[in-house]
């Protein structure tokens, strides 16, 4: 399996204003609200990355700080691990999270540079159903090349707000993250540990390409 990055840019900016919604508990009763509160959450997402006062590594260590503090990393990986969680060992699973978490931060920090200056703008937003809303929101073009679009897809049947998948270019992150680790472990008998070890290898790797250019 080969877990592909040619998306990761945005989605590192992605996912950390999607899981601050996951675990905001300001209420969301309308899509309109609902890109209000996008909104918000891209803006501080985007304040960190465009701090120009801070170093690249202070900038890299408060960005990595707002994810974890933001981040429930334990439901963000069982809902990657899919069916393979079910009857894995409490460390295999431990070690699966430790794993991811340290594999998302290391994409974060390779595209951290990318979005100085850069913003990204709330849309417009589709009612799937009156609790289930896609907020889309751009980032502008840049030196002549096409704007990126995205949408997070935001549940508000609940006692907070929930974004439950992030769409990137016409992908949905998530899900198919899942099916990426699914490939890969029904390619390898299901062997969680080296799941875990592969993942802790990309990380190794992308750190060392981002060194090497950065």
């Amino acid at each position: 399996m080969r877990i592909t990055h040619s998306r990761l840019s945005i989605f590192a900016v992605a996912l950390a204003v999607m899981f601050a919604l996951t675990l905001s508990h300001a209420p969301v009763r309308a899509a309109s609200d609902s890109e209000s509160y996008v909104q918000q959450n891209i803006n501080v997402g985007l304040q960190i990355l465009n701090d120009g006062s801070l170093s690249q590594a202070q900038k890299r260590d408060k960005f990595r700080a707002f994810i974890l503090q933001l981040t429930d990393m334990q439901r963000i990986a069982m809902f990657a691990l899919g069916r393979y969680k079910r009857g894995a060992s409490d460390k295999d699973v431990s070690d699966f999270v430790a794993a991811f978490t340290d594999y998302a931060n290391a994409v974060y920090e390779q595209h951290l540079a990318k979005y100085k200056g850069q913003t990204m703008k709330v849309i417009s937003s589709t009612d799937r159903s009156p609790t289930d809303h896609v907020v889309n929101v751009q980032v502008p073009a840049t030196n002549g090349g096409q704007p990126i679009n995205a949408a997070f897809r935001v549940e508000t049947d609940g006692s907070r707000p929930v974004v439950i998948d992030v769409e990137v270019e016409g992908v949905w992150l998530a899900i198919t993250q899942r099916d990426q680790f699914a490939g890969y472990l029904q390619q390898n008998g299901g062997n969680l540990p080296a799941l875990s070890a592969y993942l802790t290898k990309q990380a190794e790797v992308i750190r060392s390409n981002h060194s090497e250019n950065g």
